[in-house]
């Protein structure tokens, strides 16, 4: 980063073209991490794992908190999907968070030189938390309050989400670029990781269809170490332990020129989640505060 804060964003971040490939971890931030364990957290995704973005997951309602991550990825060269978090209790929590993720993007000198797109999820189709017309409303409102600050606005959704109930494409037609969950694990078809590939790109061959040539994600994704409440497949033949979890990055890495020629300017991809300490069974590191795996997955090919 620079010594200080620029005057523009013009020219400001990379060609989303070079934007493939593996990005940087979704991280919860339910636990309200403090100012110093973000730093140390931001700090080993960039140092140990060349991460370039965090994409955050959950919420925490502190006031001053997406500032306290603005200072975190501005110390260490990362940029930031935020996002806006419904949640799974149906309430209207989302509009106060909303409203304060905003002041803070708006108020912040450096928020939009480290924010690089505001989603609102996660799974609020799947979960059918709004009306897709409405929640279209939101994005289009979202995107007129944010444009002077040149923020893009998503929304962090499934597949299935935007097929269901009759379709949303009004939402994908509103969002400026997609964000997609890509779980496979919990597809019908299931079984190892390693052979899973038929269904992300089945997954991404309907965005390619539908999505208007947008710069794509896959933000939600990974597969899961192990199975526990919320985390049961649909397929008797899954598996979930470490070596799978493994695999599924290492088929990922193995993609890496198809990620690079998507349609879009290329998919990038980010790994879900940072710790099992925010998620179990997802994390790279276990809850001991050890990677489970040998993680170093390709950034460019």
């Amino acid at each position: 980063m620079p010594s200080s804060v620029p005057s523009s964003v013009n020219d400001w971040w990379c060609d989303p073209s070079t934007e493939y490939a593996f990005l940087g971890f979704s991280y919860e931030v339910t636990a309200c991490q403090s100012a110093d364990q973000l730093k140390r957290d931001f700090a080993d995704i960039r140092k140990t794992f060349n991460g370039r973005y965090v994409r955050l997951y959950g919420a925490c309602d502190n006031d001053g908190f997406y500032d306290d991550i603005v200072d975190a990825a501005w110390e260490n060269d990362l940029g930031v999907h935020a996002l806006i978090w419904f949640g799974f209790d149906g309430d209207n929590k989302w509009k106060t968070r909303r409203n304060k993720l905003f002041a803070s993007l708006h108020s912040n000198p450096k928020a939009q030189f480290v924010t690089r797109g505001v989603q609102f999820g996660s799974e609020p189709l799947f979960d059918d938390v709004l009306p897709h017309a409405e929640l279209a409303k939101q994005v289009e409102q979202a995107k007129t309050n944010l444009s002077s600050l040149h923020i893009p606005v998503t929304v962090s959704e499934l597949a299935y989400g935007y097929q269901e109930r009759g379709g949303a494409q009004d939402v994908l037609d509103a969002i400026d670029y997609i964000n997609i969950h890509m779980l496979p694990f919990f597809d019908q078809t299931a079984s190892t990781a390693n052979k899973s590939w038929p269904i992300v790109e089945k997954n991404l061959k309907f965005f390619t269809k539908n999505g208007s040539g947008k710069k794509m994600y896959l933000d939600e994704n990974g597969w899961p170490s192990k199975t526990s409440e919320g985390v049961q497949p649909n397929s008797p033949d899954a598996v979930a332990n470490v070596a799978n979890e493994k695999a599924y990055y290492e088929l990922l890495d193995s993609q890496c020129s198809y990620f690079k020629n998507a349609t879009g300017g290329g998919i990038g991809w980010f790994a879900h989640i940072y710790s099992d300490d925010q998620e179990p069974g997802y994390g790279i590191y276990s809850s001991s505060g050890k990677t489970k795996f040998s993680f170093n997955p390709k950034t460019s090919c």
